[in-house]
């Protein structure tokens, strides 16, 4: 890991990838600013850590409550974001004012503060449906949702943070990202979240479309380490980088993988695709392993399996 100052700001830290980097944090010792508003954060996933952190109850659209919470930060960590796609597609103002505007804060509060490091939680989604496989960064964004113009355009202004005031800003475009303390309670969750929720529950789950669709599923605990080592990591500066596995495996086979978790025998059921779906994704992280020295540890199976154990042992 990159040493980098001892206070970090993290931006929705209560989340499910935020909550793990705080904890991650937490254990090597670093002074943790949480900054979520908990409307999709939960309280309780940093009961592990709540006695060790400052948490700040705010929305990244309020700039002084931001900076308040970047003060005295070398570097900032900014996950907070309205991350569903659909809901981006229902509510396309709203959307752009966290995603957008927020993100703005988020960067004018760092630099306002005085911090050097500043890692911004970006998305495959900039890819759009673009049939080239796999996904590499050189590839011209194709945005299909209000989700991913926003999630590119938080790329932009990070660069340009970079260029214009020597920010070290970097984008890591996370690929599909689940295990524990993702949740599953939202139509609009992850779907290997869903999944687990469901074989928990002995309950038929429903595939959007015919299941042959194909992603590139990263465990959690692989992407928190893809954050510290790139927080610091200067030739990363003005950076987009994809943090996934590059193995692609379709929901069809995801189902089937889960309900063997299970003990289960039973198939799914089928209903038409959500619009702004993609329909195949899997990463190139060259990048990520020639800049970041990032692998990924954690097998598709091994995840899976860490991952059920947590759901069927979980009061969600």
């Amino acid at each position: 890991m990159t040493v980098f100052d001892k206070r970090v700001l993290v931006t929705g830290g209560a989340g499910f990838i935020g909550s793990h980097l705080t904890e991650a944090l937490v254990e090597k010792d670093f002074q943790v600013v949480v900054l979520d508003n908990l409307s999709t954060g939960r309280l309780s996933n940093l009961d592990a850590v709540s006695d060790s952190i400052d948490l700040i109850e705010g929305d990244i659209q309020d700039f002084q409550t931001v900076r308040q919470a970047a003060e005295g930060c070398l570097t900032v960590f900014h996950l907070a974001a309205m991350v569903s796609v659909p809901q981006t597609i229902d509510q396309p103002v709203e959307s752009a004012a966290v995603n957008d505007m927020g993100t703005l804060h988020v960067l004018e509060a760092a630099r306002d503060c005085g911090a050097t490091n500043l890692v911004f939680a970006s998305s495959s989604a900039v890819y759009g449906d673009d049939p080239e496989l796999p996904k590499d960064e050189k590839m011209k964004p194709k945005p299909l949702s209000p989700y991913a113009v926003q999630k590119i355009t938080g790329e932009y202004y990070a660069r340009l943070y970079h260029q214009l005031y020597g920010m070290n800003t970097t984008s890591l475009r996370f690929f599909n990202v689940y295990g524990p303390k993702q949740d599953p309670s939202s139509p609009y969750s992850g779907v290997i979240s869903i999944f687990m929720s469901k074989a928990v529950q002995n309950s038929t789950p429903t595939i959007y479309g015919d299941g042959s669709q194909t992603r590139d599923f990263v465990y959690v605990a692989d992407v928190v380490r893809a954050l510290l080592k790139t927080a610091g990591t200067v030739t990363a500066a003005g950076q987009s980088i994809n943090i996934g596995t590059g193995m692609a495996v379709d929901i069809n086979q995801l189902w089937d993988t889960v309900a063997s978790l299970a003990g289960l025998n039973m198939k799914s059921q089928y209903t038409a695709p959500r619009a702004g779906d993609i329909v195949a994704s899997v990463a190139d992280i060259d990048a990520a392993r020639t800049i970041l020295a990032f692998e990924p540890i954690i097998s598709f199976e091994k995840g899976l399996e860490k991952t059920f154990r947590w759901y069927a042992n979980s009061q969600i």
